[in-house]
């Protein structure tokens, strides 16, 4: 944060609530300063009381705890399920989660404070909402800072989302949280079509310059897999355009392949359908008809998209996820975390004292692929 420059003048200042009569996390975004500013974009302050979330979704998603280092993401993609947080605060234009960016402060001082509260095992999973690799994060390094708390740890099991080239810059620090902890990197990559890809993800790199990221994280030693999600009907959802990135994850030797189908919320409704209607009009009528009643495809085209994913990742010899869930667990059946000893012990290498008498000696093994 210090490495970002402060300023006392708003890009948006009408956007942005005064805080009168606001409480909650809707108060702390209002009382946010402007820090720095990009291109239609403003990042502003936001103190926090807590970084860890527990997760609670109608998607299934099963891990237990989660953060997310910032609040709105530059990417702007236009499916994105996750505008609606900037409801919270009050801000409800759909824009405002890609032009009101709020880095959260202290994130790396009360992360150290929340882990002695897990036990060892527990599931964290970062990037849920928000990408924690989008492009504020080179001048702000907040991920970083997180990563390197994580690195003290031990026998935690950490999930990471991503679209950004970014994250090489943090491999050294993967590799240790990845030598004593189990660590999935996920990239999401929607199509090989750079494009789509820039209508659909407008300010995320390009699908090969990602797909060259996968290469360099596996070259590592690093556990690390595609999520083609989500899947766009009538867009992403034919065989030849899963075969092709699921073709293009075999050949960066990806840990594992994994497309879900689109989850159309109401906060992105809008957004997405006005891209297909600029982009894909013919297509318009039948996604209003599908997701005027529910957020969620039919069970029968749920049912096709599965019957289709396996299909490639069985042609291409892909490791396949049942789920697109950040879980650990789903990789191979190999659920032993690096260093795991009998009953809880200590999160943290050096934080905490170990029990007297007792001499710990880790087995510092490596994940395999």
């Amino acid at each position: 944060m210090a490495n970002l420059v402060a300023s006392s003048s708003s890009l948006f200042p009408t956007d942005l609530p005064s805080g009168n009569g606001l409480v909650g996390i809707a108060r702390l975004a209002a009382d946010g300063q402007t820090i720095d500013s990009g291109y239609q974009v403003e990042f502003r302050s936001l103190k926090v009381r807590s970084i860890l979330n527990r997760t609670s979704s109608r998607r299934g998603l099963t891990f237990g705890r989660s953060i997310n280092p910032y609040r709105g993401c530059e990417f702007a993609c236009r499916y994105c399920y996750a505008r609606y947080t900037h409801e919270f605060m009050d801000l409800r234009r759909p824009e405002d989660f890609e032009r009101l960016i709020f880095l959260k402060q202290d994130a790396a001082w009360l992360l150290r404070q929340e882990l002695r509260q897990l036990r060892a095992d527990e599931e964290i999973a970062m990037g849920t909402a928000t990408d924690p690799y989008q492009p504020v994060e080179r001048r702000a390094l907040i991920t970083r800072s997180l990563l390197e708390v994580i690195a003290q740890c031990r026998r935690l099991r950490i999930g990471i989302v991503t679209k950004s080239t970014l994250i090489e810059r943090d491999i050294d620090l993967l590799q240790a949280i990845a030598a004593h902890n189990r660590l999935v990197v996920h990239l999401t990559i929607t199509t090989t079509n750079a494009r789509l890809a820039r209508l659909l993800e407008p300010r995320a790199p390009r699908p090969d310059l990602r797909f060259e990221t996968l290469r360099k994280l596996r070259r590592a030693g690093l556990q690390a897999g595609v999520l083609c999600s989500p899947l766009l009907p009538g867009i992403t959802d034919k065989p030849s355009a899963l075969d092709r990135v699921a073709a293009a994850a075999k050949a960066a030797d990806a840990s594992f392949f994994c497309a879900q189908p689109l989850f159309l919320k109401s906060c992105s409704k809008e957004t997405y359908l006005g891209f297909v209607r600029e982009h894909f009009p013919e297509l318009e009528s039948m996604y209003r008809k599908r997701f005027d009643a529910d957020a969620f495809v039919s069970r029968a085209y749920a049912r096709r998209m599965r019957e289709m994913v396996r299909t490639v990742t069985r042609k291409h010899g892909l490791c396949e996820r049942s789920t697109d869930a950040l879980l650990t667990r789903e990789l191979g059946g190999l659920d032993e975390t690096p260093d795991a000893q009998p009953g809880q012990g200590s999160l943290f290498e050096t934080v905490l004292p170990r029990k007297p008498g007792k001499r710990e000696v880790p087995r510092r093994q490596r994940l395999s692929a």
